[in-house]
């Protein structure tokens, strides 16, 4: 188990969302505006992972600009509010779920079934609104990656639809994890033949302030590419036109899952690095040297406190653009 845990400086604040708690949907904390005029139903959501303010930032800040559809439905939804509102700066790693991940728990058997959670009492109450969405955009941020990824999932339209947002740099495909699926993975976001699409942008780390203005400007990056604000609006506050990238698309090709509870990574990793040779040791697992599976190894999204069973690190590939 890998015990050398960063210090953690949090340079953003926690939005007050109280104004937000009665919403206009019957269910607490979520809104729908609907412009009366054909077109998709975008839902943002934020804090699905309580500590993960950069989404509450960015939602907040919709509200404030008094942002409505230009055509069909928009939807602004603080997830995980029991989570959220237990965050504490001096504690900020604690609040990420009460019970259990509310970003593992998106499959119909789950939902349908048995077991019970403050996340999964949540969870089906939103789940009848989510099946209206038509495109939904995720707002997280990371413990320790400061590199911008947008989950893309692992079928084509949603790289598709990676590309038409255009940032940020790397976009991972990836069908999720094992312990449980993604709400961008819920039902037909997944399925290549539905027109509904689903996006998760990891903003950068946590509660660094430029992970803040990054959620703020995908928000009105992606409103704009859906053409739902006026261009005078996503010029304001969405990216500059030299501020979108070259793309670089990356494919998990799967995890390293830690066999013993004496992990040790050869080195610190912070994600995005790109290992060139296959075979390269890049940790210990009980005293058998973990390597590389192939020459060019994206590392995506590598974790901290590793116990057995585990994934410490996802493998990438870059695919030819």
């Amino acid at each position: 188990m890998n015990n050398n845990n960063p210090e953690f400086s949090v340079d953003l604040q926690a939005p007050d969302i109280s104004a937000y708690k009665q919403g206009n949907t019957g269910i607490e904390y979520v809104s729908t505006f609907d412009s009366g005029i054909e077109g998709p139903h975008v839902m943002i959501s934020a804090v699905v992972h309580g500590n993960e303010l950069c989404g509450a930032i960015a939602v907040d800040h919709l509200f404030k600009q008094n942002v409505r559809p230009m055509r069909g439905k928009l939807t602004l939804a603080f997830m995980n509010i029991a989570a959220f509102h237990s965050f504490n700066p001096e504690d900020p790693t604690k609040s990420r779920f009460v019970d259990e991940d509310f970003n593992r728990v998106w499959t119909t058997d789950t939902l349908d079934g048995p077991r019970d959670s403050v996340e999964l009492r949540r969870a089906r109450i939103l789940r009848p609104l989510i099946e209206t969405v038509d495109f939904l955009f995720d707002i997280h941020s990371m413990l320790i990656s400061p590199a911008p990824l947008m989950m893309a999932g692992p079928v084509q339209k949603g790289r598709d639809f990676a590309a038409d947002i255009g940032l940020p740099k790397f976009v991972i495909s990836d069908a999720g994890h094992k312990n449980g699926t993604r709400m961008r993975d819920y039902g037909d976001f997944i399925k290549a033949d539905s027109p509904k699409n689903a996006l998760l942008v990891e903003c950068g780390t946590h509660w660094a302030a430029e992970t803040g203005d990054l959620a703020i400007k995908s928000a009105y990056r992606l409103l704009d590419v859906m053409k739902m604000i006026p261009a005078d609006l996503a010029e304001k506050f969405g990216p500059k036109a030299q501020e979108l990238p070259v793309q670089t698309f990356v494919e998990v090709s799967g995890p390293y899952t830690v066999q013993s509870e004496e992990f040790k990574y050869a080195q610190s990793y912070v994600g995005m690095e790109i290992i060139e040779k296959q075979g390269t040791v890049i940790g210990d697992d009980g005293g058998q040297p973990v390597t590389t599976p192939y020459d060019n190894c994206v590392m995506v999204m590598p974790s901290l406190n590793i116990e057995k069973g585990q994934s410490a690190v996802r493998y990438g590939r870059i695919l030819a653009s």
